[in-house]
């Protein structure tokens, strides 16, 4: 499993279209993901205090586009990047990702154990 912060509105967006294509991916030409594990270190740098966010749980396997894990800025660490649109259909659930009273972020607890729901609208999956 890869995740992904988002917005809900951005999310809502993408079913609308029927896939997930962000900006980053016109700039950069990928997705920025993240492990479990490295989630939190660019949640609490780039989002903190931040609300109405959610995490995309991505199943590689379900991508159309080719996933990359690389260390795009030397920092020493690989991230998983999606080179293309994400389909929706990869997205196995999508979980409310509020920050804390003091702005950072802890993982949800129920992340990666879904029983095939989402926590929010979704009809993608």
């Amino acid at each position: 499993m890869i995740l992904h912060i988002t917005t809900a509105a951005e999310w809502a967006a993408a079913q609308a279209l029927g896939d997930y294509h962000l900006d980053t991916l016109d700039s950069e030409g990928f997705i920025h993901c993240s492990t479990p594990e490295q989630v939190l270190g660019p949640a609490n740098a780039l989002y903190r205090g931040r609300t109405g966010l959610v995490l995309l749980v991505i199943a590689p396997a379900r991508l159309s586009s080719p996933l990359v894990y690389e260390d795009c800025y030397e920092a020493g660490e690989t991230f998983p990047h999606i080179y293309g649109p994400l389909n929706l259909d990869a997205v196995t659930q999508v979980v409310p990702f509020p920050p804390r009273p003091d702005g950072t972020f802890q993982l949800p607890p129920d992340l990666g154990h879904s029983d095939g729901q989402s926590r929010l609208p979704h009809s993608g999956v």
